[in-house]
């Protein structure tokens, strides 16, 4: 695929309706790492609906659909602090069939453009997620601040136990 930098792309707020898609297209997202570095999906989904839910209704989570053109290709879930202004993304993906067009680079900068008051966004991806990595760190420029591994536990956020791997996760901040 070829990208399309002519076509535009908007946030539109989730309801709750959306919700059984976004969990859906979110995780055949996310598999395509975990079956390219270790051959198959373990046990049930990554992540789990519990966990995606538990972000849908988080403190100050937002959840949005990504659209190119009106037409839904991806989501993100956000936290939002309007005191701290240090923002969360903690999930972030564009529909399996969609990656490879350039709509990350253009939806994240409109989630830039939709919260232009953020200091800070965080947000965290396994150590395996070669793409996540690339794109976070020189797509949209954040840096890696912290690697989250047995050696040094995440106290806020417990290693996901289904997780493949050892359940390493880099945690990104990119100061706005």
């Amino acid at each position: 695929m070829t990208a399309d930098f002519n076509s535009c792309v908007t946030l539109d707020v989730g309801i709750e309706a959306d919700f059984p898609r976004f969990c859906k297209d979110l995780q055949d997202a996310f598999a395509i790492a975990v079956v390219e570095d270790f051959g198959s999906v373990c046990e049930g989904a990554i992540p789990s609906d519990e966990d995606i839910y538990a972000s849908f209704e988080a403190l100050n989570a937002v959840v949005l659909r990504i659209l190119e053109e009106g037409r839904w290709v991806g989501g993100a879930v956000v936290s939002i602090d309007a005191g701290t202004q240090i923002n969360s993304l903690d999930f972030f993906f564009i529909q399996a069939g969609e990656i490879g067009r350039g709509l990350g680079r253009k939806a994240w900068k409109a989630l830039e453009q939709h919260y232009p008051d953020t200091k800070v966004w965080i947000t965290h991806t396994p150590y395996f997620e070669k793409r996540n990595i690339h794109f976070y760190v020189n797509v949209c420029g954040f840096s890696i601040v912290e690697y989250f591994n047995n050696y040094h536990k995440d106290q806020r956020h417990p290693t996901d136990p289904d997780l493949p791997g050892d359940g390493g996760m880099f945690r990104f901040e990119k100061r706005m």
